[in-house]
């Protein structure tokens, strides 16, 4: 997350892209508010540009890191006392080893943030909370409201289990190669166990797959099979209403049906 020197190319089959606006970097440390004692990791330092800012804080980081030639930079550049380096993909890291109270930061590569953030939902219990910049339309797919365009599965999933902010937008121009998209920084913030909006995760995510599988279709053809029309209605939900329309509490009013 520097500007890449002439050792280094960005490449573009990892989908790296190096932030390098130094106003952008101080702003994304203010919004992450690191204390010298938090428990923080960050997925993809690349040249670690917000590495350094946040060890000015910390009194130790975590890096997740797939790019050997990264992974040999920074274990040169930071004492490992300090830094300690995890040579892997995030999809696969097992974020759990890492402990109780985690913050999760970092510039995710765009060709794989989705799934990277279903992943890290699966450890929403040990988290505190997590700082990412992504693209834009990601972001704002995440904060999205029923009945609106951006608003689909990943709004739901994440909205179901965190409080999702959108912090601000940053430009291409930020990053080096500048990306074909603007790009934006969101906080996500896991919900205390009485307020997530299932007790049931496979069957709520089963529900929303369904309901927005086939987006122009109604719940009665996409659910068709999982949940009746007549057990939509008992909860007072149109069958004839399209999944794009339901809110988080409804998905699971009837993901509860599936018990």
């Amino acid at each position: 997350m520097t500007e890449p020197s002439a050792t280094h190319r960005p490449r573009k089959s990892l989908g790296q892209h190096f932030l390098h606006d130094p106003g952008i970097l101080a702003k994304i440390v203010t919004a992450i508010a690191p204390k010298p004692d938090d428990h923080m990791v960050e997925i993809g330092p690349g040249l670690g540009a917000l590495t350094r800012p946040l060890l000015g804080q910390l009194k130790h980081l975590h890096v997740v890191e797939f790019d050997r030639d990264l992974v040999a930079r920074l274990r040169s550049e930071f004492d490992s006392g300090r830094l300690t380096v995890h040579e892997c993909d995030a999809l696969k890291f097992d974020f759990g080893s890492l402990g109780q109270d985690l913050r999760v930061v970092g510039n995710l590569p765009y060709n794989i943030s989705s799934p990277l953030l279903f992943h890290l939902a699966d450890y929403a219990g040990q988290i505190r909370d997590m700082h990412f910049m992504l693209q834009k339309e990601v972001v704002d797919r995440m904060a999205a409201q029923p009945d609106t365009p951006d608003y689909g599965r990943l709004s739901v999933m994440l909205q179901a289990r965190f409080r999702v902010a959108k912090l601000f937008n940053v430009a291409p121009g930020a990053f080096n190669p500048p990306p074909k998209v603007d790009s934006a920084v969101v906080r996500l913030a896991p919900l205390p166990p009485e307020a997530v909006a299932y007790t049931n995760a496979k069957a709520f995510s089963e529900v929303v797959a369904r309901a927005f599988g086939q987006r122009r279709k109604t719940l009665r053809n996409t659910l068709k099979g999982l949940v009746g029309a007549e057990q939509l209605e008992a909860l007072g939900i149109d069958p004839g209403r399209r999944g794009e329309t339901l809110s988080v509490a409804e998905f699971a009013e009837i993901s509860q049906l599936l018990r």
